[in-house]
């Protein structure tokens, strides 16, 4: 097939040189069974494509972008920020503002360390809860992606579950022997397994709202119960707020659900979007990092001057009145809207949200936990995402993945987008029997 578009031509040069074209998998659309456009700016909730095409962006770079894209109040600190140099790999005064405002806002931390990435964070908070407890085993969720390290590559949804791989090729068994993988929002399951293994267990590390299975909400007594369970058997609980963390609350999952996590593990929401992660918890725990402890970690982009910039502004915009608010009545309008829409057009949809994110999966089911969204139809859901793309709507690219809805969206934007969701809706309808 000829490439007819500007952004099929990027396309099919990116072919041979990026494997399948992209730099994360997801990118590629195959599950939804088409190719990825190229952007070439976004302001707001606003993609421009390469062919000067508009779109809803329901995605903003998978959830930090609560402000929407380029935000002045960011673009302004990092643009000053790259006046003064772009890279120090030694302190500079902004990671000592940021951390302090991370510390500010997190209920649990009580000393923070910057890192790169979500996966950077997670890996060093796993190694630290290890050497704190001297134990070897990891307790995850099915379908909780919590980065690509080697270790936590055990049903990871995300990606994974888009693309049909169980784990990965290149990870050898006996990384992942010390990980045992659980149903999400089973106690009874965690339980068991920490009577047959509790005293070799580290932690027990979760997505406090799974958001790498499509977003799936904890039952009431999920979160509590894993902190009960982590001090019955002497185990550290570790929340993956990458996803969640200033998302849901200015001290994110924790301070919604009232649950407080030994550490916590951030990502590039802290950075305004821009490449940066972050772990902290306890200060007896976090005393155990080198060059305090013996638990080693460095990075030298670690508390880049650019991103230390970009992540302090964005905080300090989610720090005025009403912020939350404002998104949870939006999140409220955007899921009433699909609610309202798969309900004219007959097609089963089931919708988890919680604040500012959420999931409509192509089921009549309840989605609880892993086994329960990939029952989800993920052929429907391919149909419903080129179907709002061509209204002018960009949803992820995959079934096990949340939409976003940021301070940028207005009240316009929602009701576009509920009748851009009954029009596809309806074709989806239409096409069902081949689904």
């Amino acid at each position: 097939m000829v490439p007819n578009t500007i952004s099929e031509r990027l396309f099919h040069r990116a072919q041979a040189v990026i494997p399948g074209g992209v730099n994360s998998p997801v990118r590629s659309c195959r599950s939804v069974g088409t190719t990825p456009f190229f952007v070439k700016r976004a302001l707001g909730c606003r993609l421009e494509d390469e062919d000067g095409r508009i779109y809803l962006d329901y995605v903003g770079s998978w959830g930090p972008l609560i402000l929407g894209h380029a935000h002045p109040r960011v673009v302004e600190a990092v643009r000053f920020a790259a006046t003064q140099g772009t890279s120090y790999g030694i302190p500079c005064r902004m990671e000592v503002e940021l951390a302090e405002k991370v510390v500010s806002m997190v209920p649990s931390m009580e000393m923070v360390r910057m890192v790169n990435s979500g996966t950077e964070a997670t890996m060093s908070a796993i190694r630290l809860a290890r050497g704190y407890t001297g134990r070897p085993k990891v307790i995850k969720f099915d379908g909780c992606y919590h980065g690509h390290s080697d270790g936590l590559l055990v049903k990871g949804g995300s990606g994974l579950a888009t693309l049909g791989i169980p784990g990965s090729p290149g990870v050898p068994p006996e990384v992942v022997a010390h990980t045992l993988s659980l149903p999400y929002n089973d106690l009874d399951a965690v339980e068991t397994a920490l009577k047959a293994y509790g005293e070799t267990v580290a932690c027990i590390i979760v997505e406090p709202v799974a958001g790498n299975m499509g977003t799936v909400i904890p039952k009431p007594e999920f979160l509590p119960g894993l902190r009960r369970l982590c001090d019955t058997y002497g185990s550290l609980l570790i929340f993956d707020e990458v996803i969640t963390g200033f998302r849901l609350a200015p001290g994110g999952a924790q301070e919604r659900f009232a649950v407080r996590p030994d550490l916590t593990c951030l990502g590039k929401i802290i950075g305004g979007g821009l490449p940066v992660g972050a772990y902290g918890g306890r200060r007896d725990i976090m005393e155990k990092v080198a060059p305090l402890g013996d638990v080693y970690q460095a990075g030298t982009l670690s508390g880049n001057p650019l991103a230390m910039a970009a992540g302090f502004a964005m905080l300090q915009e989610l720090s005025e009145p009403g912020i939350y608010e404002s998104l949870e009545k939006k999140g409220e309008a955007l899921e009433a809207g699909l609610r309202e829409a798969a309900r004219l057009a007959d097609v089963p949809l089931t919708i988890n949200r919680i604040g500012s994110m959420g999931t409509a999966f192509f089921t009549d089911k309840e989605v609880s936990d892993f086994a329960s969204a990939l029952q989800a139809n993920t052929a429907a859901y391919g149909v419903f995402y080129r179907e709002m793309l061509a209204r002018g709507v960009y949803l992820a690219p995959s079934q096990f993945e949340s939409f976003f809805v940021s301070t940028a969206h207005d009240r316009e934007d929602l009701d576009r987008t509920a009748q851009a969701a009954l029009e596809s809706l309806r074709v989806v309808k239409t096409v069902a029997g081949s689904c």
